[in-house]
């Protein structure tokens, strides 16, 4: 019984669930995006400047935003309003993980039916939030060059040790 100090089955055999792409999406302008640390998070590429990415992100609840580049200069557009950077990542968050589950985890409230990236990035924007902190920025930058690094190894079939503390599917408890 659960609470009584055993692990149920279900308990004992768990693992995170790999949820599916809701849609495939095309890297080039948004190839990192994350749902974590309470946040929509995640690394936009410049329209302007091949070298330049900006970090943005937008809390859940509050909808505090903040947008900066990834030497940590702020984002020109940001200033009392969602820049083009954040419509970007809210888009392809949308894409990535849907609508519903955006919506839930970032707090809106969208229409049951006929919801899309924006009418979240309306629903946000009508509660007219405030910029918020950007020192999550240098985490989330890392943890998208992380990422890049898994893309320049060799493709084999044994674990990677880093990611060892992943259990087996078929481990036992």
């Amino acid at each position: 019984m659960p609470g009584d100090g055993a692990l149920s089955v279900w308990e004992k055999s768990s693992t995170a669930q790999v949820v599916p792409f809701s849609r495939p999406r095309k890297l080039a302008k948004v190839p990192f995006v994350e749902l974590a640390d309470g946040r929509l998070q995640g690394v936009v590429s410049s329209g302007s400047d091949i070298g330049r990415v900006y970090v943005s992100s937008v809390e859940a609840g509050t909808y505090a935003f903040a947008c900066s580049t990834n030497n940590n200069r702020p984002c020109g557009g940001a200033h009392g309003w969602f820049c083009k950077h954040i419509r970007a990542l809210v888009g392809e968050a949308v894409l990535q993980y849907g609508v519903e589950r955006v919506a839930r985890y970032l707090k809106v409230e969208v229409p049951d039916d006929g919801a899309d990236a924006a009418s979240v990035i309306d629903a946000m924007t009508a509660t007219r939030p405030a910029q918020g902190d950007r020192s999550a920025a240098a985490q989330v930058f890392s943890r998208f060059l992380r990422h890049l690094a898994y893309l320049e190894l060799e493709p084999v079939t044994v674990p990677l040790p880093e990611m060892q503390w992943f259990p087996t599917t078929r481990a036992v408890a």
